[in-house]
């Protein structure tokens, strides 16, 4: 009677793909500071988190990670 999936959010309507790929490197300006200190950068709207940058850098960043919402980089 009930589905092993009930309650869950796995329609396709719910799923997003992130415009970063892990391994990939990208030309970023960090925009904002994160509270626990780490910079702010988008890709088409995506926030990426990169440590050891302050607003206005120009870096170029390769993503270690990709979760649902953001991902976090490091400098190159």
């Amino acid at each position: 009677m009930y589905r092993s999936d009930r309650g869950s959010f796995r329609d396709d309507s719910f799923e997003t793909t992130a415009p970063v790929e892990v391994g990939k490197e990208y030309d970023v300006e960090i925009e904002d500071i994160a509270k626990q200190g780490d910079g702010i950068a988008r890709v088409e709207g995506f926030v990426i988190f990169v440590p050891e940058t302050k607003v206005g850098d120009q870096v170029t960043i390769s993503v270690d990670r990709v979760m649902r919402r953001f991902a976090i980089g490091h400098k190159v």
